[in-house]
C-alpha cells in the first residue's frame, strides 16, 4: 500500500521557530510611526503588545526557542500529520503527487492556535490579565479563546459582523472557552460608533474590528492587543508547520516542486512557506504560491505601499500590498481572507519575486472544495478551498506540460463549522465576484498622501 500519512513522534516536534528575516537577500522596509514618519521603536508598541513579543517582532535572529510551556500545549495536537491526497490525485488524473499538512487537527480546527498559544503565554508571563482581538471567520477568535483559557487570561473578541451572522457556531466555540464575542462594528468603542453613524448596516471588516480591539486594549495596564496574522512574530510562530513538513518529507525522501497556501493576512501561508522560502533563497528550485480571493485581491492587484493596518489609523504604517485601509470587502464566506492588507514579510517576498500570488473566484474555490470533500473525505474551510483551487490549477499545468510535480500545501482548517457556506454554494446562491478597477482606485484614494516605501 502507498503511504498516506507521515507522522512525527511527539519527541520530534520542532523546538525552535524559524525567522526568515535572517535570510532575506534584501532587508524589509521598516514600519513607520504615523506621527513622526520615523521607524517605530519598541516603546512605540509597548501600549499595545508585551515587550517579550515586541522583541520577537523586531528580531532578525534566525532561530528562536519555543518555551517549554508552549511546547506542552502544542503537544495536545502537534505534530500534525502530513498526508498524501491519493484519491484527489486520481480524480485530477495529472502527473502530480499532492501532500498536505493537515492543520484541522487542532482543537479549534485550524492553524491559528500555533500563534494563539505562545501569544497567551508571553502575555501571561508579562503580567497581562486580558487580551482583546478581532476575528474574521472566527478561527482566530476561537483559537485565542482556547489559549487564554489554558493560561488563565480573559479574552474579548470583536468579530466581523457578517461573519458573526454567518457563523454562529464559531462564536459559541469562543463562549465555551470563556471568550466574549462582540459583533463589529459595535457601540462598545468610538471607532465602532463612528462607523455605525456613517453606515448603520455595515457588514464590518477586519480593518474595523482591529480598530475596535486596539481601542479596547490600549489604556488599561492589565490589557493588551493580540493579532492572529500579518505581524512578524505571528508568522514566526506559524513556521512550526513548515518545519514539521520538512522533517516529514525527509522521512520519505520527497522534495516539493511547488509549495502553496491560502493567503488573507499571511500567517497560514507563511507557516508552510517560509522554511521552504529559505531553501529557495539558498538555491533550491521551488515555486512558492499564495492563493487569495478575487474579491479581495491584495497581493495580485493591490500596490506595495505604506498603509495602516486598521480603518481608524491607529496602527503603525506597514509596508505591504494593500487595497487601502478603508476598503470593505464583499461578504464572501472565506472570512479569514477578507483583509485589506497583507503581512509585510509576505508582501516583501512577492515584491522581490520570490513568491507568486494568484487569485481565485469563490465559485471556483467551492467547486474545488467539494471535489476534495467527495474524494478525500474532509470538508475544507472556505479559506482552504482557495489553495485547493490553486492545486487543481497546478495539476492542470503539469498535465499540459507533461511534467511530473510534487505539490505541498497547507490544509489550514476544516469546514465543519462553515456548512452554511456550502449550503449557499450547493443551492446556487453564491455569485462570482471580481473586484473592479474602479472599486480598487476608489479604495486606494485614502493612501495617496501616505509615505512611499
Amino acid at each position: 500500500m502507498e503511504q498516506r500519512k507521515i507522522v512525527l513522534a511527539d519527541s520530534e516536534i520542532p523546538r525552535q521557530w524559524y525567522n526568515i528575516q535572517a535570510d532575506l537577500p534584501k532587508p524589509m522596509c521598516p514600519p513607520l510611526h504615523p506621527g513622526t514618519g520615523k521607524p517605530v521603536n519598541p516603546e512605540d508598541l509597548a501600549p499595545v503588545f508585551p515587550m517579550n513579543l515586541i522583541e520577537q517582532e523586531m528580531s532578525t535572529q534566525r532561530w528562536i526557542d519555543i518555551p517549554e510551556p508552549v511546547l506542552e500545549k502544542y503537544l495536545l495536537w502537534r505534530p500534525t500529520p502530513l498526508c498524501r491526497a491519493i484519491n484527489f490525485e486520481k480524480l485530477l488524473d495529472a502527473p502530480v503527487k499532492i501532500y498536505y499538512k493537515y492543520e484541522g487537527a487542532s482543537p479549534p480546527g485550524s492553524h491559528k492556535p500555533n500563534t494563539a498559544v505562545p501569544q497567551a503565554y508571553y502575555n501571561k508571563v508579562f503580567g497581562i490579565k486580558r487580551l482583546s482581538t478581532e476575528t474574521g471567520a472566527g478561527q482566530w477568535g476561537s483559537a485565542l479563546s482556547m489559549a487564554c483559557a489554558m493560561f488563565g487570561l480573559e479574552c474579548r473578541i470583536f468579530m466581523v459582523k457578517i461573519s458573526y451572522q454567518q457563523k454562529p457556531y464559531r462564536r459559541l466555540m469562543m463562549a465555551t472557552w470563556g471568550g466574549e464575542c462582540i459583533p463589529s462594528p459595535s457601540d462598545r468603542t468610538q471607532a465602532g460608533r463612528n462607523i455605525l453613524a456613517e453606515d448603520p448596516d455595515s457588514p464590518g471588516s477586519l480593518g474595523i474590528a482591529i480598530s475596535e480591539a486596539i481601542e479596547d486594549a490600549v489604556g488599561n495596564k492589565d490589557s493588551r492587543y493580540s493579532l492572529g496574522s500579518v505581524l512578524n512574530h505571528v508568522l514566526l510562530h506559524q513556521t512550526v508547520i513548515g518545519l514539521e513538513a520538512q522533517k516529514q518529507l525527509a522521512k520519505i525522501g520527497e522534495n516539493p516542486d511547488v509549495v502553496m497556501g491560502c493567503a488573507g493576512g499571511g500567517s497560514n501561508f507563511a507557516g508552510i512557506a517560509l522554511p521552504f522560502v529559505c531553501d529557495k533563497i539558498h538555491g533550491k528550485n521551488i515555486s512558492v504560491v499564495a492563493a487569495e480571493p478575487t474579491s479581495c485581491p491584495t497581493l495580485t492587484r493591490g500596490p506595495f505601499a505604506y498603509d495602516f493596518g486598521d480603518i481608524a489609523m491607529t496602527t503603525p504604517l506597514l509596508p505591504m500590498h494593500t487595497l487601502g485601509h478603508g476598503f470593505v470587502p464583499e461578504p464572501i464566506h472565506a472570512g479569514g481572507l477578507r483583509y485589506h492588507g497583507m503581512a509585510p514579510i509576505v508582501s516583501h517576498l512577492v515584491k522581490e519575486g520570490i513568491v507568486e500570488a494568484r487569485a481565485y473566484d469563490q465559485i471556483e474555490t467551492f467547486t474545488a472544495g467539494v471535489k476534495w470533500a467527495r474524494s478525500e473525505g474532509v470538508i475544507p474551510a472556505p479559506e482552504t478551498n482557495h489553495v485547493i483551487a490553486a492545486v487543481v490549477q497546478e495539476a492542470e499545468r503539469a498535465k499540459q506540460e507533461g511534467k511530473e510535480k510534487t505539490i505541498l500545501f497547507t490544509f489550514s482548517g476544516h469546514g465543519i463549522i462553515d456548512l452554511a457556506a456550502y449550503d449557499a454554494f450547493l443551492s446556487g446562491k453564491l455569485a462570482q465576484h471580481r473586484l473592479s478597477d474602479e472599486e480598487i482606485a476608489r479604495a486606494l484614494k485614502g493612501i495617496e498622501n501616505l509615505p512611499k516605501p
